[in-house]
């Protein structure tokens, strides 16, 4: 399978059957990564972990629970996200070593923008997706980092032209806010993912099964087909240059 590219086959076989193929540089990827991590809870507390309950952040938080890490996980509950993906939250809680802190949007907010742009609002413009995002994502995001010093994320070269050049450690906004971001598996491949998630037995979104390789909110993730690029279910309807919701994206 190429870099960026989620190579999709017949029938219903599972991610890890698919995916699961080391590279040549797991272990010294591993090791890497698990220091980092160790480093970052040592010497940048408080900091905290962000998931979105996909395949990248199923490992991490693995990894945080199998070292015994002081370091607590933040899930985003947009309320829009997949029936499954609420459910591998749920079972995530029952079995997690490290704390489990969920945010969700303002309510109120949520009903102000359905009231007045509709629950498709998305589909209408870029300008209403992202401030769907900013509602349902953005606004939390602020909430779960107040007063950390550091977060880290799933983020990896190979997901997209514009993370190709993601830093294991970015301290881009350290001058701004005071923040330091962790992006441990950065040089990890796609199949060194899921060789981990096969080897771990890691408890994963099956959603992954039915060929998406990325996961957001329901509304706006879809299955990809063969060829399509990792997060060409991201935003679909969208020019490439705007598929971003403003978790990532530098200001």
């Amino acid at each position: 399978m190429s870099a960026s590219t989620f190579l999709l086959s017949g029938g219903t076989s599972k991610a890890t059957t698919l995916n699961a193929h080391a590279s040549d540089n797991f272990a010294a990827n591993l090791a890497e990564t698990q220091a980092l991590l160790q480093r970052a809870a040592t010497e940048f507390s408080p900091v905290t972990q962000a998931s979105s309950l996909g395949a990248e952040d199923v490992i991490i938080t693995h990894l945080i629970n199998s070292l015994k890490l002081d370091i607590p996980v933040f899930v985003l509950d947009t309320s829009a996200l997949h029936t499954e993906t609420l459910a591998l939250l749920e079972r995530t809680e029952a079995t997690s070593r490290a704390p489990i802190h969920v945010y969700r949007p303002a309510h109120e907010s949520v009903i102000q923008f359905v009231r007045t742009q509709g629950q498709d609002a998305m589909y209408k413009s870029i300008e209403l997706r992202k401030t769907c995002c900013g509602i349902r994502k953005m606004e939390p995001l602020a909430r779960a980092l107040k007063d950390q010093r550091a977060w880290i994320t799933g983020l990896r070269q190979e997901q997209s032209n514009a993370r190709a050049d993601v830093p294991l450690q970015d301290d881009s906004e350290v001058a701004t806010k005071n923040l330091s971001k962790f992006n441990p598996l950065a040089k990890w491949t796609w199949g060194d993912v899921w060789h981990y998630i096969a080897t771990h037995s890691v408890d994963y979104n099956p959603l992954h099964d039915q060929f998406f390789p990325s996961v957001g909110c329901a509304p706006c993730t879809r299955a990809i087909a063969m060829g399509e690029e990792f997060r060409a279910g991201r935003w679909w309807w969208e020019d490439e240059a705007a598929k971003e919701c403003g978790l990532h994206v530098k200001k």
